[in-house]
This record gives structure tokens, sequence and C-alpha cells, in this order.
């Protein structure tokens, strides 16, 4: 048997959350096109006929500029110090550019072995892969370069292998039903910011956040109450979240709520407040409440 943790990194934008979710085989990261999208670590466990590995998504590796990047950025390099392995999630659509060169430039300081994830090759020429790969080896000795697409599945049972083969011989880490470590609050706020995100478009780009004001367990009849506040950072901002009449926040609300009746297998009731907070991505309190990991 084979255990242990393989860490997810890369640009933002690279597709590690929809890998992390082809993985572990249920949504546990939210998607967007928009980056910075991923702002917590998030543990997914997956467990094989062979072993258990214990996936751990990162944030997107960027040069930070506030104080929530920073925090984002160091919990992507913290991720890489405590694992056996570590998989570089690399578009391969893209041309290789400058955050690229800074990703892979912080996996280098990390003495564990690293495999190279060329992931989006459905929206690739075939006949572009060979000469990516023979570029990417002559950057760094990678135990594996393993072409995927993480949206279709494509490969994906291949780098399976690769993971389980790079991790050391031991029992499971977890039980066999075991999925995340994130308390179920972080899945609410995410799947109200994921609605916020998708409806907003480039209306927000990196200014909204959500905290769970609070989490009410279902009653007698089958109810989970959540009351949520929805942070962003100017005056201005407030009316593109609530809409005309309050049309947008009632799509938001809507969209998330029957995501998180799917989720919880449960009637929702969800109430959605918008707030002004001009200070929060620099705020450490409130940083706390938005980028907090399990036992914080």
């Amino acid at each position: 048997m084979k255990s242990g943790f393989v860490a997810l990194v890369g640009r933002p934008n690279a597709g590690k959350s929809t890998l992390l979710n082809r993985l572990v085989g249920t949504k546990l990261a939210i998607v967007s096109d928009k980056p910075q999208t991923t702002r917590n670590r998030i543990v997914g466990v997956r467990t094989y006929d062979e072993g258990q590995v214990v996936f751990v998504d990162t944030p997107g590796i960027h040069k930070p500029l506030h104080r929530m990047n920073v925090r984002m950025v160091d919990a992507a390099v913290d991720a890489m110090r405590d694992v056996d392995l570590i998989a570089l999630i690399v578009d391969a659509a893209e041309r290789v550019g400058a955050g690229d060169r800074y990703a892979l430039g912080l996996v280098k300081r990390v003495n564990s072995p690293v495999v190279l994830v060329l992931n989006k090759i459905d929206r690739m020429a075939r006949q572009e892969l060979l000469p990516l790969i023979d570029g990417w080896q002559r950057e760094h000795a990678f135990t594996d370069i393993v072409p995927v697409s993480a949206l279709s599945g494509e490969n994906v049972d291949r780098l399976e292998q690769v993971f389980l083969s790079g991790l050391p011989e031991g029992d499971p880490l977890y039980p066999p039903d075991y999925l995340t470590d994130q308390p179920e609050r972080f899945f609410v706020a995410e799947a109200v910011r994921e609605q916020v995100l998708r409806h907003t478009h480039a209306e927000l780009p990196f200014t909204s956040a959500v905290v769970v004001d609070r989490f009410e367990e279902p009653d007698e009849r089958g109810l989970m109450r959540l009351y949520c506040s929805i942070l962003v950072e100017r005056p201005s901002q407030k009316p593109i979240v609530i809409g005309r009449g309050g049309g947008m926040i009632k799509r938001i609300g809507t969209a998330a709520r029957e995501e998180l009746e799917r989720f919880f297998g449960t009637r929702v009731f969800l109430d959605l407040r918008v707030k002004v907070d001009g200070e929060w991505r620099e705020n450490e309190r409130r940083l706390d409440e938005i980028l907090n990991r399990p036992g914080e």
C-alpha cells in the first residue's frame, strides 16, 4: 500500500481546482475563469485499491500585492514543504511566461520530487505537445511529465498512477470514506462566492469575499438556515451585487442555494447581505475569517 501527500501548485488559472475535483470525484473547489479564485488550502482525499492520496490544492502562485495575496502565496509555499510529492500544474495551451518561471523557481527551492502536469491539452494542437515537453525537460529534472485535460479527464488515470508510484509505502492516513478537512462553513462561503464571480463577471475581479455570519443545522422539518455577508471594497460596488430591484442578489442567492441543497442533501434557506469593507484584504482579523484553515 502507498499513502502520502501531493501538493497541486501552479499559476492562477492553471486548472488546479478543476484537477482536484476530477481526482477526488466530487466538487470540493470552486472553479472560475477569474485568476486567484482559490484562496484557501483545500485538502481532498482519494482512496484507491493500491493506496491513498491526500491532494492539497493551493492558491495560485503569483507576486502578491495585498496582505491577502501574501497569505495565499504563503499557503502554497507551506504546502510544498509538507508533502511527499509536488505536482506543478501548467496551462499547456498558453505560452510559457514569467509567471510559470516564477512558480518553478519556488518549486526548485523545495527538496520534494516534482511531477510536471501539462494541463488543458484539449485546447492545443497535438503536434505542439512534444516541443513543449522537450522545453520543460531542459528547465528541471522532473520525475515525470504528464499531459492531461482536467476538464475532460483525458490521461488523468495515468497521472493518478504516477502519483501513487511516487508515494512512500504506508497505511492509509484517513478512513476510506474521508473526503476533506474543510468545515461545512467553508463550502457555504465558497458556494456563494462562486455565484458572485459567475454573475458579476468583470465588475468585481478580486474585491469580493463571503463570510458566514450564522450557520444553523437542519431543523425538524429538514430546513438548514444560512446567513452570509458578501463583502465589497467600495460603495459603488454594492449596487452591482444587489442589482436593479434586487435582481442580481436574487439570482446569486438562488443559484447558491440550489448548489448548497445538492451538497448538503437538504432544503436550505439562504440569507445574503452586502456590506462595504474597504480594508478587508489588509485586515488580519477579517482575513482570519476568510482564509482560515481547519484548526487555526
